[in-house]
């Protein structure tokens, strides 16, 4: 364990202030706790945290027991990435499938609903929602988690999910500032660079992000993308230039006018700590502009918060960082944390009036989601009959489902941000639905194994039943276009699902595409199988 001598009190305090950690198991560790009693403000949950909405409420309890104003954040953006149900799936569709619907109204409400489930568990400060545009469909990070590829579309929509989190008491921050959208490259691993000029940046990127800001969203995440013309060298979290001369900087001055909180993505991710070091980055970061650093995904340990917690000391007596500006972000992790205690308390009393208690997950799963998240899954639905014709439109010129089918989930690898620990498809609730439903994935290395690739696979599997083919940004994966190909060719009476971003056009004897894989839209693609969905919106193609 690191420790250091020197350093006034005030200033390792503050140095504690500004990290975000995150920690192993479903109750505090002693090191957690003991941390808090010295400084440390901000706590980030993720789904190896959390069992139950119980249990999650008994454990910010603990962390408040210490320090009563803490931040407790959680990257919970519903859809594809959830921590809240990291076990069983989301009860809302992610940010692709508010933005199909288009019905800001309908937005405000499923963040609201969200919120309200956060603060009735105690958590305060969501790093959400995404406010990418994701102008590349190729993107292998941003996809189905952005509201879509229309700059005002997005705008409108990030602003109405901060106005629903906020009015529960939860603190929004929007991400991945200047916008991760235009990336073919996944931050996580490597470092991406957005070659785009100013006035591109200015018309696309950043036109989500001011009107985030103008509706008073309380945080804005920084991400690790290098943008050259903003900065030819450092990525944004590093950025001077981006964070306090666009940013931080008033409208006048050229810049966004955001005078609220700026958090890290994850310092722990290659695009930083790959390239600078952990310590070195979280130095730069905070010299930069950034107020708080989130450590919390790969980092779980009292060992990396002394660690950072004395570089960052050191930084100052070294003359690399100024005191002064540790000491302002220090103060912004603090205006936040009263905000949830006063103004945000407030309103997370007024929302838990408003509203039932917290279901529990598990009964959701068995089938009895409802409300606000199963009402905008089925709304987001774009169901096609492809080769149908424009007769078609408004009818379903197909039999649905009535005995038991085979769901073919060919599944590629998932990215950091959604995990793969949270079950996605078709087949447990289609399964619930038509009785005696099978199912088996399918991946990349068995599309590898032979000339045939999974197909054959899926023919003898199938055997005589319906095939359900459950696929996940299909335009990404060569093999798995192929594989989808030779099954039609097979079996062309196969009903596809996409899951993912909807770029390749529709197959199938009949094609759903939900904008997302979380559990509710699962459900929602289900019952249209199985003919259970009430006014279905169907097309020809």
């Amino acid at each position: 364990m690191t420790t250091l001598a020197t350093g006034t009190e005030s200033l390792t305090r503050d140095a504690l202030t500004v990290l975000q950690p995150g920690f192993t198991g479903t109750s505090a560790p002693e090191w957690l706790l003991r941390q808090l009693g010295e400084g440390l403000a901000s706590v980030g949950l993720f789904g190896r945290n959390i069992e139950s909405p119980e249990q999650l409420a008994a454990l910010t309890a603990q962390l408040r027991e210490v320090r009563p104003e803490v931040l407790v954040a959680i990257d919970e953006e519903g859809g594809d990435v959830t921590r809240l149900e990291a076990r069983t799936g989301s009860s809302f569709p992610g940010n692709l499938a508010l933005g199909h619907v288009d019905d800001t109204a309908l937005t405000r409400a499923v963040a609201h609903e969200l919120g309200r489930r956060l603060a009735a568990c105690g958590v305060n400060l969501n790093w959400a929602p995404s406010a990418d545009v994701n102008s590349n469909p190729d993107n292998p990070v941003i996809g189905v988690r952005s509201f879509g590829d229309d700059p005002l579309l997005v705008a409108r929509h990030t602003v109405a999910y901060v106005e629903g989190l906020q009015s529960a008491g939860v603190a929004a921050c929007v991400k991945h500032f200047p916008g991760h959208g235009d990336t073919a490259v996944d931050s996580h691993h490597a470092l991406p660079r957005i070659d785009a000029d100013m006035g591109t940046l200015r018309e696309r990127e950043l036109v989500p992000f001011q009107a985030a800001i103008d509706s008073g969203a309380k945080g804005v995440m920084s991400a690790h993308i290098l943008l050259p013309a903003l900065d030819e060298s450092l990525p944004g979290t590093l950025s001077p230039a981006a964070l306090m001369g666009l940013l931080r900087a008033s409208r006048e001055d050229g810049g966004l006018g955001h005078t609220g909180l700026i958090v890290t993505d994850g310092m722990e991710m290659q695009a930083i700590s790959g390239t600078y070091g952990l310590e070195r980055g979280s130095v730069l970061a905070v010299a930069a502009g950034a107020d708080a650093l989130c450590v919390g995904g790969g980092l779980a340990d009292e060992e990396t918060v002394l660690r950072l917690r004395d570089a960052l000391v050191r930084a100052v007596h070294d003359g690399e960082l100024t005191e002064q500006r540790l000491a302002d972000a220090a103060a912004r992790v603090r205006t936040l944390a009263r905000w949830t205690n006063g103004a945000g308390a407030a309103a997370r009393g007024g929302a838990r009036a408003e509203a039932p208690e917290v279901p529990e997950s598990g009964g959701a799963r068995a089938g009895t989601a409802t409300g606000v998240g199963l009402e905008a899954a089925r709304r987001a639905l774009s169901v096609t009959v492809p080769g149908a014709g424009a007769a078609a439109s408004g009818t379903l010129p197909f039999e649905p489902l009535t005995g038991p089918a085979f769901v073919a989930s060919f599944s590629p690898a998932a990215n950091i941000a959604v995990g793969g620990e949270t079950p996605w498809g078709v087949a447990a609730e289609l399964t619930r639905l038509l009785p005696g439903t099978a199912t088996a994935t399918y991946a990349a290395d068995a599309a590898r194994a032979g000339s045939s690739g999974p197909v054959a696979s899926v023919l003898a599997d199938a055997a005589d039943r319906r095939i359900v083919a459950v696929v996940r940004d299909v335009h990404r994966h060569p093999w798995m276009a192929d594989a989808l190909d030779a099954l039609l060719a097979s079996r062309p009476d196969t009903v596809v699902v996409e899951m993912g971003v909807p770029q390749a056009p529709p197959a199938g004897a009949l094609h759903i595409a939900t904008h997302g894989a979380a559990r509710v839209c699962g459900l929602a693609a289900a019952e249209v199988i199985a003919g259970q969905a009430a006014g279905t919106d169907t097309r020809g193609d």
